[in-house]
């Protein structure tokens, strides 16, 4: 399919790993989760408004915050309750990795997608990746992403902000479209 007959066609939502995990997770720092949740429950109800697919992602990993026994594997508090179109659990970064969400989204005629979730530069930045390597046509809808704050080896505090903006950087025009909620929610 070129591309221009994907962007005629209705993308799927992928939200990447919006799950209660994190909160369990020693890095977890809750400052832009209001501002997070506020854009990814806009970017879903858009979605599910247009009719467009929305896919619910979960991170399995066999123990911790992210292991089915822990409970935690469960929607993030404060994200709209939604019935997914599609669901897979997934055991690396990416959403594509040991899972049905290719064979899905071909038998779907899904060619284009929208990455949002937790975590920026993580799941999302790889599933990203993995997607465009496949031949999708990725709208990475950085506003709708969640990420914390990271120290280098050096000392150096990366900011939520500067993530997100390094992952910009990279994904740009090689692996995905960087557009916000309105712009992801006028491309469906």
């Amino acid at each position: 399919m070129t591309e221009t007959n994907a962007l005629k066609t209705k993308p799927a939502l992928i939200v990447v790993d919006v799950q209660a995990s994190f909160p369990a997770r020693s890095y977890y720092v809750a400052d832009d989760v209001p501002t997070f949740l506020a854009a990814q429950n806009r970017l879903i109800s858009g979605f599910i408004n247009a009719g467009a697919p929305v896919v619910r992602v979960f991170h399995v990993e066999e123990s911790g915050a992210f292991s089915l026994a822990s409970g935690l594997v469960r929607p993030f508090e404060g994200l709209m309750d939604f019935a997914a179109t599609h669901t897979v659990e997934k055991h690396a970064h990416s959403a594509f990795a040991g899972t049905s969400l290719a064979a899905w989204l071909t038998s779907q005629g899904i060619m284009r997608i929208a990455v949002s979730g937790i975590r920026t530069e993580q799941c999302c930045e790889t599933t990203t990746r993995d997607a465009s390597d496949r031949g999708l046509l990725v709208d990475f809808v950085a506003e709708a992403t969640l990420t914390f704050p990271m120290t280098h080896a050096n000392g150096r505090v990366f900011s939520a902000t500067d993530i997100r903006e390094r992952t910009e950087l990279v994904l740009a025009d090689r692996f995905a479209n960087i557009v916000s909620v309105d712009e992801a929610l006028a491309r469906i």
